[in-house]
């Protein structure tokens, strides 16, 4: 299986620059798999059709860090960007660093802020362990609380296919974020509103959550052509006793569990393979990765974006159906001016 066979030719003019206005008016394509050449085409805020009481939505509740930042060389002025990417505890980070080249290690960044007169940076971190692929580990140096710090020097870690500057950070955030710790937002839940959850509980579909904190396993570009040689990097998940015991009772009841996002299709699909196809309370770290011939044991409807070519993101989507009909649909957004990626349209794959 080649990493070539997950390509397509998107119009630039269709990559998302900015969220709509109402996040359920985004566009959504339904496909069946027990119906595989059915393509439906609705609106967002049409999806709880397709949802019956006893079903649940399991959403990922993680929040993204303002995590990327800019800095300055210690010893030579020279600027830096940071985007943190994981914490490893006692104020050590994985991050992902540029130019890396002109990192050395036990060297020092500081993190000034937009005072120009500022002489005492706000932020200092010393380069600990120096890894391939622009990851570094950086031991940060602070007074006072490290969020508020980051609040401050930090932006929102939008993906560079995204050009325009977003108005309101709260747009890169869905509206049931709690638990911050990702860098990049699981996008698959922008679309909901808190009206639509709403209208979706009094329906008697159960809304349920874990959390998984992207990472740069979920948007790290595929660079073999051999797909089985991607290795995934680890992200953090956590999955609480509660939404177990609630996973669990609603596949007892013959209920559908509909995974907003492939973050928490990995974290569902993580616990089931440790666990003989299970969900239990469990946390940890996983680096799973879920290319076509995939078996799932939990998954039986998944929302979602629509994905960068070639990526790991269209390689689990295209596990879940097939990739023809995957990119048949893709082709079928493409005619049909559908928006793609982060601030895109969705798709509902039952």
């Amino acid at each position: 299986m080649k990493t070539d066979d997950f390509d397509f030719v998107l119009p630039e003019e269709l990559i998302a620059q900015t969220p709509l206005k109402d996040r359920s008016s985004s566009k959504l394509l339904i496909l069946d798999r027990k119906n595989p050449e059915t393509i439906e085409e609705k609106h967002f805020s049409d999806i709880l059709e397709y949802l019956n009481p006893g079903d649940a939505l399991v959403l990922n509740e993680t929040k993204v860090l303002p995590a990327r930042i800019f800095g300055n060389r210690a010893d030579t002025g020279g600027k830096i960007e940071v985007l943190l990417l994981k914490d490893l505890g006692n104020d050590t980070w994985e991050c992902l660093t540029r130019p890396q080249k002109r990192l050395k290690p036990n060297k020092a960044i500081y993190f000034f802020g937009d005072d120009p007169e500022n002489n005492t940076p706000l932020l200092a971190a010393h380069v600990e362990k120096i890894l391939p692929d622009g990851i570094t580990h950086l031991k940060f140096v602070y007074e006072g609380v490290f969020l508020e710090i980051l609040n401050r020097l930090g932006s929102m870690p939008l993906p560079p296919y995204i050009h325009e500057k977003l108005k309101d950070k709260d747009r890169y955030q869905t509206v049931y974020a709690k638990n911050l710790g990702s860098a990049a937002a699981p996008t698959a839940g922008l679309h909901f509103t808190p009206e639509l959850l709403k209208t979706a509980e009094e329906k008697g579909v159960e809304i349920i959550k874990i959390t998984l904190h992207v990472g740069l396993g979920t948007f790290r570009p595929v660079q073999v052509d051999d797909v089985k040689k991607h290795q995934m990097h680890t992200e953090t998940y956590e999955v609480s006793k509660e939404a177990a015991e609630k996973i669990e009772e609603v596949r007892k009841n013959g209920g559908k569990i509909v995974a907003v996002g492939t973050t928490t299709v990995r974290t569902l699909e993580t616990v089931a393979a440790k666990n003989n196809g299970k969900i239990v309370e469990d946390r940890g770290e996983t680096d799973i990765f879920i290319y076509p011939g995939f078996k799932f044991k939990v998954v039986d409807g998944l929302i979602t974006n629509f994905h960068l070519p070639k990526s790991t993101l269209l390689m689990l989507v295209s596990a879940f159906f097939d990739r023809e009909h995957i990119l048949r649909a893709y082709n079928y957004a493409i005619d049909n001016g559908f928006r793609f990626f982060s601030f895109g349209d969705a798709m509902l794959i039952l």
